[in-house]
């Protein structure tokens, strides 16, 4: 089964020879780490952890349904956080997205990311075509 890697028109790819956003295979989606960097990886887009998780979680969208899923067919999410105190916002931001099971979740804080007006970043698995609503 070979490996693909899935492209959005949404999701800016980074530089080749850096990481791809998505790779499947077969029915499994692995989605990198994303932040909420703009179009040319120069702006932050969101000023709080709810308006970044937004704008990640719709990154995440978009790769899923390029692979030929939905939102549903997420199992995990890995969400990386600077602020842990504000993980309530987060969470209300992941209701926009999700409904009935959620995917399983670690939310994890760590000391910066790859900018320090990045506040969240997200990765995450889906089983194509499995999810149920």
């Amino acid at each position: 089964m070979p490996i693909r890697r899935i492209t959005s028109e949404h999701v800016t790819e980074a530089a080749p020879g850096l990481w791809s956003n998505c790779l499947v295979v077969g029915d499994i989606a692995y989605m990198s780490g994303l932040t909420a960097r703009g179009k040319e990886f120069d702006t932050i887009l969101g000023f709080d952890e709810y308006e970044q998780t937004k704008v990640i979680l719709n990154k995440h969208k978009a790769l899923v349904e390029a692979a030929g899923g939905k939102m549903a067919d997420f199992t995990k999410l890995t969400i990386y956080v600077t602020r842990i105190e504000n993980r309530h916002l987060v969470w209300n931001a992941r209701k926009e997205f999700f409904q009935g099971d959620f995917p399983a979740c670690s939310l994890v804080e760590v000391s910066s990311l790859a900018h320090p007006e990045i506040l969240v970043e997200i990765e995450g698995v889906a089983h194509i075509g499995h999810g149920t609503y």
